[in-house]
């Protein structure tokens, strides 16, 4: 990963679900969970949104928006959305830019085969806009309350 703990997030502006844009910037003043994961409606990406989705509330208690990051289409995340009742926005990425930017699109290997892909990562964001906290090669479980207890304690 190309960014580190200390350095400003890259400011970027991509399509949202329900047609609504996400925009890094206007956020500022805000904590801010960006959360990257490979593609929606499977089943770690399902339960990472929907844990998300769940602390959402707590979340924004502690004046924190979550986003979640893949490089679906807009409209599969809005089908994503709806199909598991998803309370979190969800940015598309088709281009590849906001990934690249945060070094989440890496090579992976399934069978022996190598493609690129998006790693699993969270980054957590600070009211000043700059980088909190980063978790590499998320493991689902438990993930959304570690973030949610970073958060908090930020």
């Amino acid at each position: 990963m190309g960014l580190n703990v200390g350095d400003e997030a890259p400011a970027v502006a991509i399509p949202g679900g329900g047609g609504k844009g996400i925009d890094l910037a206007a956020l500022k003043g805000r904590k801010v969970v960006i959360y990257f994961y490979p593609k929606a409606d499977t089943p770690g990406c399902t339960q990472e949104a929907k844990d998300f989705t769940e602390l959402k509330p707590r979340f924004e208690a502690a004046d924190t928006t979550v986003i979640g990051v893949s490089r679906d289409p807009a409209k599969a995340l809005d089908r994503f959305q709806a199909k598991h009742g998803l309370g979190v926005a969800l940015g598309s990425d088709e281009e590849g830019k906001v990934v690249e930017a945060y070094g989440v699109w890496v090579e992976k290997s399934m069978y022996g085969k190598a493609y690129m892909g998006i790693e699993r990562a969270t980054f957590l964001i600070d009211r000043a806009g700059r980088i909190a906290r980063i978790w590499p090669k998320v493991k689902v479980k438990g993930h959304a309350a570690e973030v949610l207890a970073a958060a908090e304690a930020l």
